[in-house]
């Protein structure tokens, strides 16, 4: 075969073979195909799109280009949830150790922070010792000991995704949906799941605005998944606010353990840690109704079964035994911590979410360059939620910050990303819509 009559039959709007697919992804991997090449075809996927059968086999592909894990030794299901991306999006944490609660076994593969929104490695890298990258031995024995583990990409799990993404970044086909279908799928499938669930935000803080785009994408990602052999749901969430009382990696890590322990807990991001959680159970058969896995989820919260998971976790992956005892000993404070009111009183009608995410960056809490070292003490705890009444004593958000200058750039930016009315607004729903 031939890369260049490859190229050409997708150029001329014609379906690519298995064998076609898996020739080049294979010289993907090995070299033997060029950058130049494998730009070409990524953009006349863009251009031409791809059918199920195609995306299935691409994704396939790129999952057997490099290890697939194998967990044959547990007695139970193999689970997972991945989300598109959002602002103060901490449900992965306390998910994992839900659903090892309830019987799951969850070995999460999570990533770094890009663009506006947190990534859940960078959150955990704010706890001590906690080893985000372990090897596959200690990641296995976690996972089937405590019955969850969250770490990052191991080096050698679907490697053709890293050269494909790569090169999708710097040549402008990004936005394909057969591509970014592959992307996600290729390793969540390498983990070897049985079930997954993935979590689709939608709204001005998430990477997709256009609920018809985010359907499109949900729909592409449930079909191939289920066609690969992994039982696969999309739920659509809202992300026109910031979820939770908190933005940023420690304090997101705090409000997570609190979670846990019930303390303090935001209705919208329970509702939607819920969602999730249940149709993992039910698709798992850990659960026959919605009801019945919200029963056993409580559960796992109100016994601190939950946390116990949580805490196991951190505990076999290196961080301090005793952390959710006492995470503020643990976890990095900044110097100024301070509230920012708004300069009228009223109701939170709504706010610029993607710009309070990349606000965060502004106090270092983000990347601006792969290689930038993160400030995870900064950000935001108490943020407001739409329909809050906020004045003089009920702040916009408690702001964490190096430096006054930093405090004051922040506190003037909130001020103008956040909405205030005088009559309160109608809420939008947190789950939009499930999609099977």
């Amino acid at each position: 075969m031939l890369p260049q009559e490859i190229i050409r039959k997708k150029r001329d709007h014609q379906t690519l073979t298995n064998e076609e697919i898996n020739f080049f992804i294979k010289g993907v991997t090995d070299g033997s195909i060029v950058d130049a090449q494998t730009s070409a075809l990524t953009m006349a996927i863009l251009l031409n799109g791809m059918n199920v059968e195609e995306t299935t086999a691409l994704t396939l592909s790129m999952r057997d280009s490099g290890d697939v894990l194998n967990w044959d030794d547990i007695d139970g299901p193999i689970v997972d949830k991945h989300s598109s991306g959002g602002v103060g999006d901490k449900v992965s944490l306390m998910l994992a150790p839900m659903i090892a609660a309830c019987g799951g076994y969850v070995p999460m593969i999570s990533g770094r922070g890009l663009g506006h929104t947190g990534g859940t490695l960078d959150k955990f890298d704010s706890i001590p010792d906690y080893q985000t990258s372990p090897d596959n031995k200690l990641f296995k024995e976690t996972v089937k000991n405590i019955g969850c583990a969250i770490i990052g990409q191991t080096g050698n799990l679907a490697p053709a995704d890293k050269k494909i993404y790569a090169l999708r970044d710097v040549c402008g086909t990004v936005e394909s949906i057969e591509l970014i279908t592959a992307s996600i799928l290729s390793k969540k499938l390498a983990a070897g799941l049985d079930t997954l669930i993935m979590d689709l935000k939608c709204g001005n803080g998430a990477f997709m605005n256009n609920m018809d785009d985010a359907r499109k994408l949900a729909q592409s990602i449930v079909n191939v998944a289920n066609h690969a052999g992994t039982k696969t749901k999309a739920v659509l969430t809202d992300m026109n606010q910031v979820l939770g009382h908190s933005v940023g990696n420690a304090v997101e890590i705090q409000e997570a353990v609190e979670y846990l322990k019930g303390n303090n807990v935001d209705s919208r991001l329970h509702q939607i840690t819920l969602e999730l959680c249940g149709e993992i159970l039910i698709n798992s058969n850990l659960a026959q109704t919605l009801d019945e896995a919200k029963k056993k989820l409580q559960k796992s919260l109100d016994s601190g079964s939950a946390l116990e998971k949580f805490a196991q976790m951190i505990s076999a992956l290196g961080g301090p035994k005793n952390f959710c005892d006492n995470p503020e000993k643990y976890l990095p404070h900044a110097t100024i911590i301070k509230p920012v009111y708004s300069s009228k009183k009223g109701y939170v009608s709504g706010m610029q979410t993607r710009e309070i995410g990349l606000s965060v960056i502004e106090l270092k809490g983000g990347r601006i360059t792969p290689e930038q070292k993160l400030d995870y003490a900064t950000g935001y705890t108490e943020f407001c939620q739409i329909g809050d009444y906020v004045d003089n004593n009920k702040p916009l958000a408690v702001i964490h910050a190096q430096t006054e200058n930093d405090w004051q750039n922040a506190a003037e930016k909130l001020k103008k990303l956040i909405s205030i009315s005088e009559e309160k607004p109608n809420l939008k729903e947190a789950i939009i819509e499930k999609i099977s």
